[in-house]
């Protein structure tokens, strides 16, 4: 066994080394605003429940270990002190990680990642509408662990209200863990699912991705493509041009003789499997043909 003292690593390495070994954690995928009332949505996985009576969860926002900046959302729950918990399901895994991409400020990552903000009840930030289960609060205090980069700021927040699914309720009104389907982070680029265990997402684009909302709208309002199947294909600096495209068409054309003529339907549902092998890049010449 090999040993280390914290003091003597890298905080990269040492950071690598905090993720990977503890793991997986759950997500907070946490809905904030800004003075200006501009909506933010960012997922955090230093987060958990600590405590019933009363509710509390907390969920850290760590500074920056490259550059020691710090995240929106903090800057937001600094100015107004209330965000939404969401939880993260796998049908919205690949959105959520879309929306860790750092885009600048005043960006709304619910469009980017094709998300749909649904009003709260009792504070200002939006809910995830998909999200099968969100949680309302108010932050009651923020710790500062420290001032370099990598420090954690413990949001230290209180459940005024939740919202469950009722697809995901038994009979009883207890939550069923399958159905809930919920994913973990762990390091590097895995997450995983806790009824299939480990899976991996390529991390963002550092260039930001296009976003949901920079699709062509035949894309976007596809009765085909799923939200995950439309946040892969967000992740993308730029579209294919016309010359890529029509070279892709000629190539596949013996295999798919009638794929010229082919309706949007049929060339959505060849998409989607292009994009179950990872492959965006077929997947969008395809779209564009």
């Amino acid at each position: 066994m090999i040993s280390f003292n914290p003091k003597d690593l890298s905080t990269g390495r040492l950071h690598g080394y905090l993720l990977s070994a503890i793991a997986p954690r759950p997500i907070a995928f946490a809905s904030t605003i800004d003075a200006d009332g501009n909506p933010n949505l960012s997922p955090f996985s230093f987060f958990n429940v600590f405590s019933a009576n009363p509710p509390i969860l907390i969920f850290s926002p760590a500074r920056r270990v490259r550059d020691n900046t710090i995240k929106h959302t903090l800057e937001n729950v600094e100015t107004v002190k209330e965000v939404v918990i969401n939880v993260v399901n796998y049908d919205i895994v690949h959105q959520m990680s879309l929306t860790s991409t750092e885009y600048p400020e005043g960006v709304n990552e619910f469009d980017k990642a094709g998300l749909t903000m649904l009003p709260s009840d009792e504070i200002k930030p939006f809910r995830v509408a998909e999200s099968p289960v969100q949680f309302e609060c108010k932050v009651n205090e923020i710790v500062h662990l420290g001032k370099e980069g990598g420090a954690g700021n413990l949001v230290i927040c209180e459940v005024v209200k939740l919202h469950i699914a009722n697809e995901v309720l038994n009979a009883d009104s207890t939550i069923n863990q399958e159905a809930l389907d919920l994913v973990a982070r762990a390091g590097g680029s895995y997450y995983s699912r806790t009824k299939k265990g480990f899976f991996e997402i390529p991390k963002p684009l550092k260039t930001m991705g296009i976003g949901v909302d920079a699709m062509p709208e035949y894309v976007r309002n596809s009765m085909i493509l799923t939200g995950n199947n439309l946040g892969m294909l967000a992740n993308v600096e730029a579209l294919p041009n016309e010359e890529e495209v029509n070279e892709f068409i000629k190539d596949i054309s013996e295999r798919y003789p009638d794929i010229k003529s082919a309706s949007h339907r049929d060339k959505h549902k060849l998409a989607r499997n292009y994009l179950s092998y990872g492959d965006v890049e077929s997947a969008w010449k395809l779209l564009l043909s």
